[in-house]
């Protein structure tokens, strides 16, 4: 899993359930495309709309900027819908349509430069804390100055948050190190690198540490095979809790001289380089192929939009994204015809929100529909910190913004997805993102779990809607996905702190409901 993605899942427990959420729906890899009435499963209806609303009518080509992690744009389900600049001559190491950025074929990499590209990057709240340390080197409670008071309490707060989640962080990672050393070393044991269950059964323990081994591969892999469940539950922590430590929350680490821009100038647009797949775009390729992998070539998995030009913009490393380079993505995909914009990052921390908010503006300018994840944390972000944050823009903004939670498959008080984010005013709409199917790197596909992957699914609609009805507005296509929602009149559980709550769905988002491709086409062509 992409660290970015895993960032809330991780902490909040949800890691172990994602293999099992996915086994449970491998049947039906395509659900969230599925109708609940005829499939039994809460999907968006977006196959009954091609059947039965869509067959025989024209469509045109709408852009969809990615801006994540890095697309694999050579994977076999997205090749055919790249967006290809055609101003732009690939490889003659020249600025051909005089944008700034060279050979920008498929989009452009905001973390990257001559030296390679950003993998690895801290937390925001470490770059906050590492800027202000040197700004209060010399400061204590006795002699800080009064005009500098609020901001040195706010710095010592985040130095005491920063504190607290490395040391978790490092007995997370001490846990998992060991559980992943005794595992390995009963597996060698065992003499086989991909053990059945019947053959960990056969095994005669000896000692302590290899019982529990034992014991938890047995309880383990009833619902999943050993590969499944070591990548799943041992190597994606272990991976997620040493980045923690020795990137995220490391104040020693900078990545930046690898893009060779001024960091803190946020009104610096030129720089970066043109690979827009990284080195590591898992969750990139996965998000662009949720939106629109080919519906035409009879592989892989079918998009929810048939005619959609994907752009990756590459923004996102793991770790925290910056604003400078968010606004500068933004910009990019506006001025370069994307109608829409997903955009599957989160943090709870900001740095400039001024240079995001005014990016934003620009591409509303422009007609752009910006699609954003609601975040993984089982927070209210009504009233938790969420950036980019649509709190305190204008309204008119906000008639171009569609904030999403996630739901999972089933119908019921279940219905909500356990990590996601909710919010009565500032979530529009939620959408599938349990056990999500679809296209990761080197011609593969996979599940994936998190508002990163419901998301896209709106965004996918979105350009659905715009394909078919180009003549609407953002403002249009955003109040057509509210309108037309399947609303939810019961309530749903989740953990709220140490309870567990029961509140009506309707009071989770604007909307009170899930998207539905099938009534959105239909109110769309009545506008």
């Amino acid at each position: 899993m992409n660290k970015h993605h895993l960032k809330s899942l991780v902490a909040i427990g949800l890691l172990a359930a994602a293999p099992f959420l996915a086994s449970a729906q491998s049947q039906k890899l395509n659900w969230y495309n599925l109708d609940l009435k005829t499939d039994s499963v809460f999907g968006i209806s977006t196959e009954k709309a091609y059947s039965e609303l869509l067959k025989g009518k024209k469509s045109t080509p709408v852009i969809v900027g990615v801006l994540d992690a890095g697309v694999d744009y050579k994977h076999e389900d997205l090749k055919r819908i790249m967006w290809v600049n055609k101003k732009e001559k690939a490889g003659n190491g020249k600025d051909d349509d005089k944008n700034g950025y060279i050979d920008d074929i498929h989009g452009w990499n905001f973390i990257g430069g001559k030296n390679g590209s950003v993998n690895h990057e801290t937390l925001e709240l470490t770059r906050l804390v590492r800027r202000d340390q040197a700004r209060f080197a010399n400061v204590t409670e006795e002699n800080v100055p009064a005009k500098d008071k609020a901001d040195y309490e706010t710095y010592l707060g985040n130095k005491r948050a920063l504190e607290t989640g490395l040391a978790k962080a490092k007995a997370s990672l001490i846990g998992y190190t060991n559980r992943k050393e005794n595992i390995d070393a009963l597996v060698k044991k065992i003499g086989k690198d991909n053990p059945t269950l019947e053959e960990v059964k056969n095994y005669t323990p000896e000692g302590q540490k290899e019982s529990d081994a034992k014991r938890i591969l047995v309880q383990n892999m009833v619902n999943a095979d050993f590969a499944s469940f070591y990548e799943a539950q041992i190597k994606a922590p272990y991976d997620y809790f040493y980045d923690q430590v020795n990137y995220n929350y490391n104040l020693a680490y900078d990545p930046r001289s690898i893009v060779g821009d001024n960091p803190n100038d946020s009104k610096e647009r030129i720089y970066g380089n043109n690979d827009v797949q990284g080195p590591d775009a898992l969750h990139g390729t996965h998000v662009a192929g949720i939106i629109a992998a080919d519906r035409t070539n009879n592989i892989g998995i079918n998009g929810v939009a048939d005619n959609v030009l994907i752009m990756s913009v590459r923004t996102v490393p793991n770790g925290d994204e910056r604003d400078k380079d968010v606004a500068n993505a933004i910009r990019y995909a506006a001025d370069n015809g994307a109608k829409v914009l997903n955009m599957s990052f989160g943090k709870a921390y900001v740095w400039d929100k001024s240079v995001v908010d005014e990016a934003i503006k620009y591409a509303v300018s422009k007609d752009v529909l910006l699609v954003q994840a609601a975040g993984n944390d089982n927070n209210d972000i009504d009233v938790a910190p969420n950036y980019p944050s649509n709190k305190d823009v204008d309204a008119n903004i906000r008639k171009s913004w569609i904030t999403v939670g996630a739901s999972g498959p089933k119908s019921g008080d279940k219905l909500k997805a356990s990590f996601s984010n909710y919010g009565k005013v500032n979530v529009d709409v939620f959408a599938p993102g349990v056990a999500i199917y679809s296209t990761v790197p080197d011609q593969k596909y996979l599940d994936e779990n998190g508002t990163s992957m419901a998301s896209p699914v709106v965004a996918g609609l979105a350009a659905l809607i715009r394909s078919y009805y180009p003549k609407l507005t953002a403002p249009q296509v955003k109040e057509i996905i509210v309108k037309s929602v399947e609303k939810i009149d019961y309530n749903v559980s989740f953990r709220k702190g140490a309870d567990v709550v029961s509140v009506p769905f309707a009071n989770l988002s604007v909307s009170g409901g899930i998207v539905n491709a099938y009534n959105a086409l239909k109110l769309a062509a009545t506008y």
